[in-house]
């Protein structure tokens, strides 16, 4: 009888403790997917310089007010899916509505988009160095042995890249688009102008390499790269939720073409580039107070 008494015992202690595992978890998941008192930020990372330059400058803004950010170098493309699985709490840069349209259709029902943009002058399209005697993307194919039959790219997967693989056959244009990646590709473009000879690389405004180069974007008359860009960011499910405060900064985060140009030249100019971050947080107190409602 005693025995029969302890395991019910046991049973019943079994059965409180599955229980109370079930209601800690359910509690978690309506909360969101940090512990509730977590300040670390699992922000993604592009090496492009603009994304390194706006990743290094909020990793600046949220350390003085508490919070950790910690980096991960992906590319886009496992940028959304770690945003989808919840591996990833923040992605900085979302092109539309052209650029990473397939992005958006593909990852919508599974990842925040803000509908805030941080920058609304974006521009996209194939740049040719200033001395190259063509002006339009249909001219290209007069000039295909000029080139190589090449068009120097950058990261494979990046919605500009498939962009551009598009243009290739909305033009039907005799070239071959070469990933690599973006610090690549600047080099590339940087010694080609160097020994002032042709080169045809897609490329993006802002973009820093355009106050150290004469470039020269071509037209594009069918508008396959579309017309003006707007930068949003992407956040996984329960961001909202899990780090309010944040979120709302991040809605509130607005920059113009000196805003960002002057961010990504000393980020550039720094041993590091949290230190040109740091530098230019300080020098920018007012704007940064209105993003952070202080």
């Amino acid at each position: 009888m005693r025995l029969k008494q302890i395991q019910r015992l046991l049973l019943l202690s079994i059965i409180l403790a599955v229980l109370a595992a079930c209601g800690s978890a359910d509690e978690n998941e309506s909360s969101g997917n940090k512990d509730a008192d977590s300040t670390t930020i699992d922000m993604g990372q592009i090496n492009w310089a603009e994304n390194i330059a706006v990743t290094n400058m909020w990793k600046v803004i949220l350390a003085e007010h508490g919070y950790d950010v910690e980096f991960h170098v992906l590319d886009i493309g496992t940028t959304m899916e770690a945003l989808a699985n919840d591996e990833l709490d923040i992605g900085m840069e979302i092109w539309l509505p052209i650029q990473d349209a397939s992005y958006l259709e593909n990852y919508q029902d599974k990842v925040d988009f803000s509908e805030e943009t941080w920058y609304d002058n974006a521009k996209v399209g194939l740049v040719v160095p200033d001395y190259v005697d063509i002006d339009s993307v249909d001219e290209l194919n007069d000039h295909v042995d000029l080139f190589e039959g090449e068009i120097v790219g950058f990261d494979p997967g990046a919605g500009t890249m498939e962009v551009t693989e598009d243009l290739l056959d909305v033009y039907d244009l005799n070239y071959e688009l070469l990933p690599s990646s973006e610090p690549a590709m600047i080099t590339e473009i940087k010694e080609a102008i160097k020994n002032e000879e042709p080169i045809v690389s897609p490329l993006w405004s802002p973009h820093r390499i355009f106050s150290e180069v004469d470039l020269k974007y071509l037209d594009d008359p069918e508008e396959v790269y579309g017309g003006v860009e707007k930068i949003h960011h992407a956040t996984r499910h329960g961001f909202t939720e899990d780090f309010p405060e944040v979120d709302e900064w991040f809605k509130n985060w607005k920059m113009d073409d000196d805003d960002i140009g002057s961010l990504m030249s000393y980020v550039a100019e720094a041993e590091e580039p949290i230190d040109g971050a740091t530098k230019w947080v300080e020098e920018n107190e007012d704007l940064v107070a209105e993003w952070i409602n202080e």
